[in-house]
């Protein structure tokens, strides 16, 4: 297995920049279509353990539009392989001093890549 070939490290970089883009402007369609349709997805967050494309897509729409904008520090992504990749960042909210961690596993599909479990924390 090749980890971290250039042209999928691309790949993987381009879609989760393309997720942080939705999530800081509440664009509920793209954050839709970037998670894996499948009951099996889960997310897990400060708040909330989601279970399923369908827990996801109520958190999604029922979430406040304001106040998304974060700074990212320390991200790292890494593929394994052409199919699977790992992602991790650090993030403040404007306005805030508490320190996040996300990491989401991001899996080739036949429609593109997906993410298939993500999981988000506030650590101070």
């Amino acid at each position: 297995m090749e980890i971290n070939l250039p042209a999928i490290v691309a790949e993987v970089t381009a879609a989760f920049y393309r997720y942080e883009a939705a999530l800081v402007s509440n664009d509920t369609a793209v954050l839709d279509e970037l998670f894996w349709h499948d009951e099996r997805t889960v997310r897990l967050g400060a708040g909330e353990n989601l279970y399923g494309i369908g827990e996801i897509r109520a958190f999604r729409a029922s979430r406040p539009a304001a106040g998304l904008m974060r700074q990212l520090r320390k991200t790292t992504i890494v593929t394994f392989g052409e199919d699977y990749a790992v992602c991790s960042t650090e993030f403040t909210r404007e306005g805030s001093e508490k320190t996040g961690r996300q990491q989401q596993t991001w899996v080739r599909l036949p429609d593109g890549w997906r993410i298939v479990a993500a999981q988000v924390s506030l650590m101070s």
